[in-house]
């Protein structure tokens, strides 16, 4: 997912830099450089704490079910991470970008950012004093140059993405991009990618979100192909350029 903001330069007072920590690869638009520089130092401590925790239980990286092993005195990231996965039944991992993500915004929050927005790659946490045009990037699908609205929000938001067809995220389906929303940003990756998991090659597209009806999942959105189809509470849609140099991606 990308942030597209009508093809126009972002405003002088907003400036967006990319940084890469091993598989972690984030697009930060922030404000203040000590803003930026406590999202980049939260990478790099999340990512410790949660490599010090798979070092011990490699189980924990590989598991694609919901992981129920003790994690008494585990690192909130591995916690968060567990709980989002638990709730739609699925492996922790599926949430470990927008988890990471979340700390990163709360790094900014606390430098005194009140407009924020981490991509990590297409799992995005952010707050906004101004619109946001959020653009969805759905790969070869002709359903291109969509972008939700977003209006200013002081709290936190979620918007994750999967896709069957784009990326290297694992997925079971065959969703060119499946989006979950939620205030609950470790919730709304893992809803992504159950969401994505449970597209059908030719399956009707509203039987999908049944895996994301749990408590918490504001809205969602699938694409596969020609066909779009929302679910809940999804922010107006308009057209918007898609500029693909704000992909983040490897």
């Amino acid at each position: 997912m990308t942030k597209n903001h009508g093809g126009v330069k972002e405003p002088a007072d907003l400036f967006r830099e990319r940084f890469r920590l091993k598989e972690t690869i984030v697009t930060i638009t922030f404000q203040e450089r000590s803003h930026v520089e406590a999202a980049k130092e939260e990478v790099i401590v999340q990512r410790a704490l949660l490599e010090e925790f798979i070092r011990a239980d490699p189980f924990f990286l590989v598991t694609l079910e919901p992981y129920d092993c003790s994690i008494d005195g585990a690192p909130e990231i591995v916690r968060e991470m567990v709980r989002a996965g638990r709730a739609v039944g699925i492996g922790p991992m599926s949430a470990v970008a927008g988890t990471i993500a979340r700390f990163v915004l709360g790094a900014m929050m606390r430098a005194g950012a009140t407009h924020a927005i981490v991509d990590n790659g297409g799992d995005v946490a952010l707050i906004a004093d101004r619109p946001v045009l959020m653009g969805i990037y759905a790969g070869t699908s002709p359903l291109r140059d969509l972008a939700l609205t977003i209006p200013p929000r002081e709290k936190p938001l979620g918007i994750c993405t999967s896709s069957g067809t784009v990326g290297p995220s694992i997925s079971f389906g065959y969703a060119d991009a499946a989006v979950a929303i939620s205030d609950d940003i470790s919730l709304a990756d893992a809803a992504a990618t159950a969401l994505g998991n449970a597209v059908g090659l030719a399956s009707p597209l509203a039987d999908s979100f049944q895996s994301v009806a749990v408590p918490g999942i504001e809205g969602a959105l699938v694409i596969r192909g020609e066909e779009m189809a929302l679910w809940g509470e999804v922010p107006p849609l308009r057209r918007a350029s898609l500029r693909p140099e704000l992909i983040t991606r490897a």
